[in-house]
């Protein structure tokens, strides 16, 4: 399995028991390739992460919340986070999620633009992005 594509360890675990391998075995060979650095829940990660802003539209919070579901500790999933994702990718990627927000709900008509912008940045802040990208993108309108 790790030869096809990278694994980690919550996800591998899961496979190996699901294949019907006893639970003491596999936490033995996952030790051990742990160990060895054949698996690697960080460099899962990075490459998940990078792999993910590269195809889809998505926000911090969400990108944190997929690793989180895959098995990634909360901290290293942060941590990897805000190596991957440095200031001027998440100012396009915060460019992107903001094409597809408005494409998808149209900024009602009736507010004013201070109305609207204040609204954007609420739910931008809400999605994870930092308040430095925000900013950034604001002043380029």
């Amino acid at each position: 399995m790790i030869a096809r594509a990278e694994q980690n360890v919550f996800g591998l675990s899961r496979k190996l028991v699901k294949r019907g391998h006893e639970p003491a075995c596999t936490r033995a060979v996952v030790q051990h390739l742990t160990e060895s650095g054949l698996l690697d829940d960080r460099r899962y990660a990075r490459l998940w992460l990078e792999s993910r802003i590269s195809r889809q539209v998505s926000s911090p919070r969400r990108l944190l919340t997929g690793l989180y579901s895959r098995g990634i500790d909360r901290d290293d999933a942060e941590e990897v986070l805000k190596e991957t994702l440095d200031d001027k990718a998440e100012l396009w990627m915060l460019e992107r999620y903001v094409q597809k927000q408005t494409r998808l709900h149209k900024m009602n008509a009736g507010d004013g633009e201070e109305s609207s912008h204040r609204t954007l940045k609420y739910q931008l802040k809400n999605e994870g992005f930092s308040s430095a990208s925000i900013q950034l993108f604001f002043n380029s309108l």
